[in-house]
């Protein structure tokens, strides 16, 4: 059991590392996990639940306001949405979000049509991407606590 639960802890470890040189998280998602505790282990988990759930809201805003077949581009919407997700995923760590969120902002003030729409699509794919990512490293975790394990605290700097 303790070669399982090395193992388990040493992929955890490593798939952590990989998400923030991958730049798909940041120093953001490292004070985000010091809030987590005994008394409030699902924390990290909840607070990217709404996250997420934020994300599919505000690309279903901004994919309508975008939409030209009910007339003319609502680049005011799009761009007020935009920031909102540029908020909430710097709050989060998610670092790849946020980037693409600053270029679809500079878009939406040129007024620029296909280069929102690209951005639309990069910011729905990489959501995505991040969200199984994050599950795959929670569902990490509770392998270890199942084995009997402690979660690493893992150092990026």
């Amino acid at each position: 059991m303790d070669a399982l639960i090395s193992q388990l802890q040493r992929q955890f470890r490593d798939y952590t590392i990989s998400l923030y040189q991958q730049d798909f998280l940041d120093d953001q998602f490292t004070e985000l996990k010091k809030l987590q505790d005994d008394g409030s282990p699902d924390f990290v988990a909840e607070v990217l639940s709404l996250f997420f759930e934020d994300c599919v809201k505000l690309i279903s805003n901004m994919a309508r306001a975008l939409d030209q077949t009910t007339g003319a581009v609502d680049f005011n919407t799009v761009g007020a949405s935009v920031h909102q997700l540029k908020g909430s995923s710097s709050s989060v760590g998610a670092k790849r979000v946020k980037a693409l969120c600053v270029s679809f902002k500079d878009f939406c003030e040129a007024q620029n049509f296909q280069g929102c729409v690209r951005c639309l699509q990069q910011v729905d794919i990489e959501y995505k991407t991040l969200k199984t990512k994050l599950q795959d490293l929670f569902n990490l975790e509770k392998q270890i606590i199942q084995a009997g394990g402690i979660v690493p605290q893992v150092d990026i700097n």
